[in-house]
């Protein structure tokens, strides 16, 4: 809906490909949000997210990417840093236990079988 004017603002930035890629940042972020929000492929898609996050600061916000030692708050006000600490921090350390990704490897390893109840069967076949 908005695509022309975010086309604009990433020519005007001198971004090479700015259609191209003012479609792709917009499909990245529409879909990887909320995939990161609920915990599914959490750190699959917090990659591209996180140098999605980095481009923006260096593009869109270079004085608050230069002044993070400087002015720290003028860093820490952009608003590419909320997005750019969560996606770094779930690529760091996981999505935790209130995660999608967590409750389907809890399904999964509840449903595969266990190494001593296969000794077991084996056992019994001698």
């Amino acid at each position: 809906m908005h695509i022309p004017k975010v086309v604009g603002f990433f020519a005007s930035l001198g971004i090479p490909l700015p259609a191209f890629n003012a479609y792709f940042v917009s499909s990245l972020e529409l879909v990887g949000g909320p995939l990161l929000f609920l915990g599914l492929g959490s750190r699959i898609i917090a990659l591209p997210l996180t140098i999605d996050m980095l481009v923006a600061y260096i593009t869109a916000d270079r004085k608050a990417l230069f002044s993070i030692f400087s002015d720290p708050g003028k860093f820490y006000a952009s608003d590419a840093y909320t997005f750019l600490f969560a996606s770094v921090l779930i690529l760091v350390f996981g999505p935790g236990k209130i995660s999608v990704d967590y409750a389907i490897g809890y399904l999964w390893r509840r449903r595969a079988p266990r190494p001593q109840i296969l000794r077991e069967k084996s056992a019994l076949a001698t």
